[in-house]
């Protein structure tokens, strides 16, 4: 599933039809709260956390299985997450997307939140979005919270911070 995106300009009905694509093939980002929490939930972070370069920055991103790329957390037999609860902040964020310029999307426009401009976009294939008997109604300003919030902790997030992450968990 590729990601196909509308302007999120409105509130959209939700519910998650647990239809797998979004957990697997999908490069997940981790944040050291994402590690943490995960970790005090009793997940050794050796078993869940892989790297990615890129350009001068190493970046932790959650670990897949190899026979279906699958996130290691994500159960193929019920499409549930493991660790819903805990989830990384990227993973609350989809089906929808934050960006700090647009995409050139047909209708976009920017959202003023906490005095910045963000374009909000859902993906239009994920199967959740609009879903009959949605479980929820998300707003734009949920999202917009969580984007802040995982791009406030991403560009915290690195080597120094996960060595005394890893120690603090130790003790």
């Amino acid at each position: 599933m590729r990601f196909d995106p509308r302007p999120f300009t409105e509130p959209v009905p939700f519910r998650c039809l647990y239809c797998l694509d979004c957990c697997r093939g999908r490069h997940v980002y981790l944040t050291l709260g994402d590690i943490g929490r995960i970790a005090r939930a009793g997940h050794d972070p050796q078993e869940f956390v892989t790297f990615s370069v890129e350009g001068n920055k190493i970046r932790f991103v959650l670990a897949v299985r190899e026979w279906d790329l699958g996130c290691v957390f994500h159960d193929p037999e019920t499409g549930k997450c493991r660790i819903h609860g805990v989830n990384p902040v990227i993973c609350r964020i989809y089906p929808f997307m934050v960006s700090r310029k647009p995409l050139g999307v047909e209708g976009e426009k920017p959202l003023r939140y906490r005095g910045q401009s963000l374009w909000l976009y859902y993906d239009a294939s994920c199967p959740g979005i609009n879903a009959e008997n949605p479980e929820t109604l998300i707003t734009p300003e949920e999202i917009a919270e969580l984007g802040l919030e995982f791009e406030r902790e991403f560009e915290r997030t690195d080597m120094d911070g996960l060595a005394r992450l890893i120690d603090e968990l130790e003790r």
